[in-house]
């Protein structure tokens, strides 16, 4: 097996725990379903959030769907003027089989602006 990173974004409206909490669940069960991913697979996932983000670490998210033993970090997205705000991405780092350019990328909401040459028509 090789490990691949499987990247992925979304965005919320508010700055509300349960938003926030809804779209990264929405947005891991995305990556993992279009990737087949066991999370025993996993080897570790690695959070950020735009810093008009606060009011939960993305991860819980991932906690609460049952990745007990996956590694998880979460940290502040740089403050780059006019980036996406209100934004959570996601970096998987997936053992597997699949090679590169098999790997399926998720990107939703207003995030598909962020990778528009990723996001499935």
């Amino acid at each position: 097996m090789t490990t691949r990173g499987v990247r992925g974004a979304i965005s919320v409206e508010n700055n509300r725990e349960e938003e926030i909490l809804t779209a990264t669940r929405l947005l891991l069960e995305r990556m993992v379903a279009a990737n087949q991913m066991d999370s025993e697979d996993i080897a570790c996932v690695y959070f950020t959030a735009t810093s008009d983000l606060d009011a939960v670490y993305p991860a819980r998210a991932a906690r609460e769907m049952g990745w007990a033993h996956v590694p998880l970090m979460c940290a502040q997205e740089m403050n780059v003027p006019a980036s996406l705000p209100r934004c959570i991405r996601v970096l998987i780092l997936w053992n597997t089989h699949l090679p590169q350019g098999q790997v399926k990328h998720i990107y939703l909401g207003e995030a598909t602006r962020l990778r528009p040459d990723l996001v499935e028509q």
